[in-house]
């Protein structure tokens, strides 16, 4: 496992909306996020989500003229920690981290680790309750999901 985890702001909306954060602490221990995250995501962290800021404010500039803050902060800081995973779910934030060759997962592939080492024992009442969320899920990212869980459609 990646010594560092750091996450975007969408996987902690998400998964405290559906009142799971502590998900995350489950599967990865520690966090790290930014500031930029903390004050996109608004209300107080749980003493396992460390604040940390990325030391180069001109990269992370730059990053924000693709992506949002949030997103900026958080890979520019994964581009400064060698071995970590970065949580990001908007697509063009992801195809940005890919290019620049970090380490990515997503809110769902955090609940199909979950399942996978043993944490829950089914991911589907986590997609179901996600749906009831403004979290874009697609059929085809369900479906993946399942497969990837063990539990085909």
């Amino acid at each position: 496992m990646p010594r560092v985890i750091i996450s975007d702001t969408s996987c902690l909306i998400v998964l405290s909306n559906i009142g799971e954060l502590e998900l995350l602490h489950k599967v990865y221990g520690n966090i790290v996020t930014t500031k930029e995250v903390a004050d996109e995501f608004g209300l107080a962290f749980p003493s396992w989500i460390q604040i940390q800021s990325p030391t180069d404010s001109i990269r992370q500039t730059i990053l924000e003229l693709q992506v949002d803050k949030g997103e900026a902060s958080a890979i520019s800081l994964a581009l400064e920690i060698s071995d970590c995973t970065i949580i990001l779910d908007d697509n063009k934030a992801r195809r940005l981290a890919q290019q620049l060759g970090l380490h990515i997962t997503g809110t769902i592939g955090v609940i199909v680790k979950a399942k996978r080492d043993g944490i829950i024992q089914s991911i589907k009442p986590f997609l179901s309750k996600i749906k009831t969320t403004d979290f874009r899920l697609t059929e085809e990212l369900e479906a993946l999901a399942l497969r990837l869980a063990n539990e085909a459609p």
